[in-house]
């Protein structure tokens, strides 16, 4: 049974293990494969500062002591955007399509009712229409579309914007 539960201090190697596997496993995620340069000790500050926040937290699925798909969720820094929680969520391949992407998002909506967020919004790459359809089922509409935001495989991909206000 895969256990959800907001990340650790003691979970940065962990974490940083998924993140270079997500690289590695999908095109869909911002780095490719050798670009990310984060430490473990890094990887822990940002944790560390992360939890201290109060407005942001990174939720982990974990199976059998590996994570394997996480939530973070980032509030707004500005007083006129703390509202916001943006959010980055990825699940290695073998999870995919099996209900966790749900249940992070479950997971993040309990989490959001103890904040002050009234908006989550994300970008997702229009090719990626799993991820889209994911959204879409939790009740996110697109709001807009970000032309050539992104450069894979030497082509121009579009993002969509997309919220949910709650």
């Amino acid at each position: 049974m895969t256990l959800i539960r907001e990340i650790r201090e003691d979970d940065a190697e962990r974490f940083l293990h998924l993140c270079l596997r997500l690289d590695q496993e999908t095109k869909f995620m911002l780095y490719e494969p050798g670009e990310r340069t984060t430490t473990v000790e890094l990887q822990r500050d940002r944790i560390q500062a992360i939890l201290a926040d109060g407005r942001s937290t990174i939720l982990v699925a974990e199976e059998i002591g590996e994570l394997v798909g996480y939530l973070a969720i980032f509030g707004g820094n500005a007083n006129k955007t703390k509202h916001i929680g943006h959010i980055v969520i990825g699940i290695i391949e073998a999870y995919t399509g099996s209900g966790l992407g749900t249940s992070l998002f479950h997971a993040a909506e309990k989490w959001r009712e103890e904040s002050e967020l009234t908006k989550f919004e994300l970008t997702v790459m229009v090719p990626n229409e799993r991820a889209a359809a994911l959204y879409k089922k939790m009740g996110f509409e697109i709001e807009g579309v970000k032309r050539n935001s992104i450069r894979m495989d030497g082509m121009y991909v579009d993002e969509y914007y997309m919220g949910k206000i709650f």
